[in-house]
């Protein structure tokens, strides 16, 4: 991807049904962040609602994540969490996804925040590193139409109000989190792991979710763990795809480095420790 392509084009690209694949951040490392800029992939998110990042490391992995060349993303607090998604934005992120959204009216919240008025109540303040190429007016004149608005799907509620929150002006994206979802429906409960993720349940709401988002051309996201399910999720229309995040790959590869030692020194009574994979 061309470290050219604004934030438009790459909307437009997903709503053309041009796959867009990526993984979050949970660490709290600029060298990571930068490393995994290199690697491919079109986008990394920078996972501050779960991740231990403050705004001085979050700066510091959104610059290595530009200086990689790919799309850059924000998880943030929540709708209310103004101050984070300014930060975030200013910081230089592309977007930002909003999590636990489950009315219309948080959803118009999330959205006033992202964008400058009269189209929302985004502050302006200059310089800082957003501007540093197109300057103020060149990049506040265009961040509107640049900025990634996502919403996370992932309460029995957001589901009930899906058309209505759908509906709601600059929502770009609606992202689906399939584990807080399924636990919010009370699927834990019902289902031995991992069958929540193939229940009716989980079907029809995510059916509901696509009809939603196809009627009014919103991008479909969604976050997976590891790659098995990539092909089906395309052919249902999810476009930004997260396979992942940073410490998921560094435990599997390290795992398979384990397996490999363990196997070429198993007759040189080496036992391999327990890991969080097993």
């Amino acid at each position: 991807m061309s470290e050219s392509m604004t934030g438009a084009e790459f909307k437009k690209q997903l709503r053309a049904g041009t796959p867009k694949l990526g993984l979050f951040l949970n660490s709290h490392s600029p060298t990571v962040a930068e490393q995994l800029a290199h690697s491919g992939y079109d986008w990394l998110l920078v996972d501050t609602q779960h991740g231990p990042m403050g705004t001085e490391s979050l700066s510091g992995m959104l610059a290595g994540v530009g200086n990689g060349g790919a799309k850059s993303m924000v998880r943030v607090g929540g709708y209310s969490d103004r101050p984070g998604i300014q930060q975030s934005l200013d910081m230089g992120a592309d977007g930002v996804l909003v999590p636990y959204i489950n009315t219309a009216d948080e959803a118009r919240t999330a959205v006033s925040c992202c964008r400058y008025p009269t189209a929302g109540t985004r502050s302006v303040y200059f310089p800082q590193r957003s501007m540093n190429k197109g300057g103020l007016l060149g990049y506040a004149g265009a961040a509107n139409d640049n900025v990634m608005v996502a919403l996370q799907v992932e309460t029995a509620d957001c589901i009930k109000n899906i058309d209505a929150i759908a509906d709601v002006p600059g929502v770009d994206m609606l992202f689906l989190g399939q584990n807080d979802l399924c636990m919010s429906m009370g699927l834990y409960e019902k289902y031995k792991f991992p069958e929540m993720y193939t229940s009716p349940e989980l079907g029809e709401a995510t059916t509901e979710l696509i009809a939603a988002a196809k009627k009014r051309n919103i991008i479909l996201g969604l976050f997976l763990f590891g790659t098995s399910r990539v092909s089906e999720f395309l052919d249902k229309g999810f476009r930004f795809i997260s396979v992942g995040n940073d410490l998921h790959h560094i435990l599997t590869q390290a795992g398979a480095y384990v397996k490999d030692v363990e196997a070429i020194v198993q007759e040189k009574a080496w036992v391999r420790r327990p890991s969080a994979l097993i």
